[in-house]
């Protein structure tokens, strides 16, 4: 048991590793890639366990650890793409415009290419790491799972609570959104009201709607200020969120994540364009 939370942190870390190789190469640029703050994929932590538990013992039939790679690695893929969509109420990751998908969650290239990457790693990789992992003291072992069980515990807390807050303010932009929208249409109403009361020359009427303009125009202000503050003032977890998953959708909210990872975006460019001589 204890051998596997090794190789499951191990190989964790190793799939952040090769998420961040990636995207440094194809955006020139550092991301923390990965659902949690620190320097692991779980999912390619589970994923490679899985593989091992079950086919390590059949590595000497290549079509079966392929095939069986390809499934189990599909199998996982698509079901924790389906659970944090109906947990978190995002897609993290979308595959709906690659052939032979399935809704979106996985799709035929990547399945093949990780059973690839899995007969390599139970082939060649993995016997070094397990080498690696049998030559540490079963105490030291021991303190030290202890200590990364724990901040993955941590971590795990600390990133459902960046999201369930993301979650928050997607609702709360949404909802000044609408109050702007309402303030607005009442604006327009009562200016419509006021040029037909000045056309009858209701003189007296002509300024309470006008007071009443005022006060509208002053709570539409608040409001627009209220809306541009959640769009700008973004806390970095939920920055580190939006960087990592480029693709991330909004069940709930779709259309007020895409205007806020655009913002977002505009705002980083801009950075960009400072620092630059």
């Amino acid at each position: 048991m204890a051998n596997y939370l090794w190789y499951f942190f191990i190989y964790s870390f190793l799939g952040w590793c090769s998420e961040v190789v990636f995207s440094a190469v194809s955006k020139g640029g550092f991301t923390n890639r990965g659902f949690l703050n620190g320097p692991v994929c779980p999912i390619y932590g589970f994923g490679l366990t899985i593989v091992l538990i079950v086919l390590e013992p059949l590595k000497d039939n290549f079509f079966i650890l392929y095939i069986g790679s390809v499934l189990l690695t599909t199998a996982l893929e698509l079901v924790t793409g389906f659970l944090m969509e109906k947990v978190f109420h995002h897609r993290w990751w979308d595959y709906s415009t690659r052939p032979l998908n399935i809704g979106g969650y996985v799709c035929a290239l990547f399945s093949l290419v990780w059973g690839f990457a899995c007969v390599v790693i139970v082939d060649v990789l993995h016997p070094v790491i397990a080498g690696v992992v049998s030559l540490i003291p079963a105490t030291l072992g021991t303190i030290c799972l202890v200590a990364l069980c724990l901040a993955f515990t941590s971590d795990l807390v600390a990133t459902v609570i960046t999201v369930a807050k993301l979650n928050l303010r997607l609702t709360q932009i949404e909802e000044t959104s609408h109050a702007l929208r309402k303030f607005s249409d009442a604006i327009g109403s009562n200016m419509a009201e006021g040029a037909i009361d000045l056309a009858e020359k209701n003189r007296e009427r002509s300024v309470e709607l006008r007071e009443k303009g005022d006060e509208l125009r002053a709570k539409g202000e608040e409001l627009h200020a209220r809306y541009e503050a959640l769009l700008a003032e973004l806390p970095a977890g939920q920055k580190r969120l939006l960087r990592a998953f480029p693709d991330l959708h909004s069940v709930l909210h779709s259309d007020t994540l895409e205007e806020l990872k655009a913002r977002y975006t505009t705002f980083k460019d801009k950075k960009t364009e400072e620092k630059q001589p």
